[in-house]
Parts: C-alpha cells; structure tokens; sequence
C-alpha cells in the first residue's frame, strides 16, 4: 500500500482535520496516562508549523450512538491543552461557526465522534458533515483504523488525506517488520490461548522463518505433541488445531520453535516453589509456568541470527515471580540487538508493552505500538480500512491541492 504523509500536503491558510485517539484512562476525573495525547503532538505541531489550522475528532469511550456525559471529550480538554500548549478549545456544538472563525493559531478538539450514530455506522452523511469542516483529512490514529467508521474510512474519500506522523510512524514499522523484511524474520506469539490467536499464527507461519511459542499456548502445542502438561493451562480440544497450524508452517518453510525445559509450580502465586524440568517431565500435579533456562538460551540464539523480530504475548506467567524469566531474558536480549542496530523489532499488544516496559526493555525496541486491536489485525494480514482508504485516496487525489 502507498499513502501521502505531512510532507505531501500544503496545508498553507488550510483547515486540517486531524482523526486521533486520545482515548485515555480517567480515574477520579483526572486523566492516569496522557501517552496517547503527547503522540499526537509531532503532527499537530508540524501542521501548524506548515500554516495549517488544526481540528481534532477523537472518540471517547463506547457511548454506542448515545449522548453520555461522562464520557464527553470535555473531561479530558483540559488535559489535551496543557499537554499539546498552545490555543486548544473544546467545541462541544455549532462546529460549523467554531471552524469557520478559527484563529491561525487556535486549535479546536471536537465533541465525541461517537455520540452520533453516525460515526460507527460509517455513515457518509456524517462523513460529509465532518468534510464540510476542513480542506485536508489527516489519519493519525492507526489504532481505530481497523474500524470502519466515518472518521476513519468515509471522510477519507471526501478529502485529499494523508497519514499523520504517529500513523506513518506505525506504517513504516510494520511494514518493515512483515510486509518487506529484513530476513531471517523471527516472531515470538504468547499469551494464554491459542484460541484467541489462531488467525494470527496461521498468518505468521507463511510471513516468518521462525515462530517462537511461549506462554499458556505453548502447552496447547506440546500437548499436540503427545506432552503430558499436567494441570497446566491448555487447550485440549485444539491441539488438532495445533498441529494443522505445525503443518501449516512446515509447508511454508517455517520453524516452530516450543519449550524444551519448563519451570513448572503447584501453585499459581508470587514466589511459589518450583522446579525446572525437561518438558517432558512435568508432574501431574503441576502447572507449567514459564519457559526453562535452557529454552530461553536458544531462543536467545535465534534472536541473534536474526535480522528482524516482531512480538506479541509473553513467554511465562510474567505478572509474578519468578515466572517472568524467560519474558525479562528475552524481551532484554531483544532490546540490546535493537540498540546496537542489529535486530529490527515491532512489538505490539497489552500484555506485550506491560510485559516489555516490566523488563526495563521497550524504550530500545525498533518499535513498540499501542494500537491493540489494529496492531493484531495488521498481524492477522487483514486490511484496515483505515488504512486502505488513505491508500486509495493517495491514488486518486493529485498531488497539487
């Protein structure tokens, strides 16, 4: 896919509608993490900077079509304003007048998209509503870019767009980390059930040279093969799936790479006795809580051959000790290669970035996305909508605006 960034536009004299998530966490009326709003901030400011005027819609909460006041933007204005700096207003009715009158140095954060039924409907009327606001559309959001909603598909067809800095930022890692890679390509998939992520290895099989599996779905796969995994979590009734999945990669050249040791416990809490095993040997009465030192070791090895690394899921029950070891070795390990530009790593998902920032490793990854949903479904080898509307808009809109 092709799309225009910042520097294709002329947004001199120019009203820029700018899509973001700054869809933050809110605890006693006070915003715990403004990470999502600070990313934006590289692409207002390079918009005003080319002379534009920035607007900004946003989506708060999952009010379903609905006006509900807790869940207006104007809770979190405030907190937009002081981290942007500068002339943010929250405009809550009448855009029409509020962008009409627009200072050159005002910067104006519409209502909640989804208060209209509209948004979520990918209604063109509403797109067209919104269009009516601005002369320029610009995706800064990739992690609603799996959705097709107006603001994120329809009003990218109505206006010459382009992707914001943080979107172009996301493009430009996954596409270097599965759409052209640098080879040999390793991917590390954890998490507790393969059930919730059977797209995403049956896609990463024909993408990877080597898949490593860790975590609860690992036993799912040792169990496929003939493994007694104890009281372990695992997912009996998928492990013909499992193994579709091991034959899957096998045609296409790629390596499934499971435990060979275990660290395995009786019980499921911080500090828990425990014992390392060869991953045959797990007692009946025990659970397999995370990846052996001699598993960790060769994954280890695979990473140091390898050019480009893409992430998603832990390798062990990394919330408690000592079972986030082989998580902590790997994650760090990972990260080093990245700061001396020998390995290309994009990681991405909850548990992942918690897993990441837990090892002291996520500020030297290539790349760590927040997107959630959009980062999964991008790995799953889905199109975006978002995505593929900024794509075919960079097609069709000539380059003079």
């Amino acid at each position: 896919m092709t799309w225009k960034t910042l520097d294709d536009m002329d947004f001199a004299g120019k009203r820029a509608l700018v899509r973001v998530d700054i869809n933050v966490p809110v605890e006693n009326g006070k915003v715990t993490d403004t990470s999502r709003i600070e990313r934006i901030v590289p692409t207002v400011k390079d918009i005003q900077a080319k002379g534009g005027k920035v607007i900004l819609m946003a989506h708060f909460g999952r009010p379903k079509g609905q006006v509900v006041p807790e869940m207006s933007i104007k809770h979190i204005a405030q907190t937009v304003a002081d981290v942007i700096g500068g002339n943010v207003n929250f405009v809550s009715t009448d855009y029409a007048k509020a962008t009409a009158d627009m200072a050159s140095d005002e910067i104006l954060l519409l209502e909640n998209l989804r208060f209209n039924p509209g948004e979520e409907a990918n209604d063109v009327e509403f797109a067209k509503r919104l269009a009516s606001l601005g002369d320029i559309y610009v995706n800064d959001a990739f992690s609603a870019a799996h959705r097709a909603h107006a603001s994120t598909e329809a009003l990218a067809q109505l206006l010459p767009a382009c992707a914001g800095r943080l979107m172009a930022e996301e493009l430009s890692a996954l596409e270097a980390a599965l759409g052209r890679p640098k080879r040999p390509v390793a991917a590390v998939v954890g998490g507790a059930k393969v059930s919730t992520k059977l797209e995403l290895l049956g896609n990463l099989v024909t993408k990877v040279d080597i898949l490593i599996i860790g975590g609860g779905m690992a036993n799912t796969f040792l169990a496929a093969e003939g493994y007694h995994v104890g009281k372990s979590l695992c997912e009996h009734d998928l492990t013909d799936t499992a193994q579709e999945i091991g034959e899957k990669a096998a045609e296409a050249g790629c390596t499934i790479l499971l435990p060979h040791d275990v660290v395995v416990a009786h019980e499921f809490k911080a500090g828990a006795a425990n014992s390392t095993v060869s991953v045959d040997q797990c007692p009946d009465d025990a659970m397999i809580l995370d990846a052996g030192p001699e598993s960790v070791a060769q994954i280890i090895a695979v990473l140091e051959n390898c050019n480009t690394l893409v992430w998603n899921g832990p390798l062990g029950a990394f919330e408690i000790e000592p079972f986030d070891k082989a998580t902590n070795e790997a994650a760090r390990k990972a990260a080093a290669l990245s700061k001396a530009g020998k390995l290309i790593s994009v990681a991405g998902g909850g548990d992942t970035v918690a897993a990441l920032n837990q090892a002291g490793a996520a500020d030297d990854f290539t790349y760590i996305s927040t997107a959630g949903g959009a980062f999964l479904e991008w790995m799953e080898g889905k199109q975006l909508p978002g995505v593929a509307a900024l794509s075919a808009n960079s097609e069709t809109v000539s380059d003079t605006i």
